[in-house]
């Protein structure tokens, strides 16, 4: 089942030489475990219900375990202090739905559970 590496960033007004840097290296990381950006720190086009501040981005994997293994990953720890070093922010693992997945039959069991 395809996973997603989904971070919400926040920059800051000036980037530093190391996020370049981290941007030029972060793709050699992904590559042995599949990943693919799907958005790479696009900020918020509309935001219709709360807020979103900063930038998002989303990595998909085949596996949930190729995203772990990538986070993990040697390569990528050592880059990370590029990106922390400038810009705060949250990041996330998740597994997405399985092929076919119905929430009208999330719904259902959902139901049934509490009744």
């Amino acid at each position: 089942m395809t996973a997603y590496a989904i971070g919400n960033l926040h920059p800051k007004p000036v980037l530093d030489e190391e996020v370049f840097v981290y941007m030029e290296r972060i793709q050699a990381t992904l590559d042995p475990f599949g990943g693919r950006f799907l958005v790479h720190g696009a900020p918020a086009r509309e935001v219709r219900e709360g807020t979103w501040p900063g930038a998002v981005v989303i990595i998909g994997f085949p596996t949930y375990e190729d995203a772990r293994g990538w986070y993990d990953s040697e390569p990528y720890q050592a880059l990370i202090p590029l990106r922390t070093r400038h810009m705060a922010g949250d990041v996330l693992l998740i597994d997405g739905v399985p092929e076919g997945y119905e929430a009208a039959a999330t719904a259902a069991r959902l139901r049934a559970a509490v009744n």
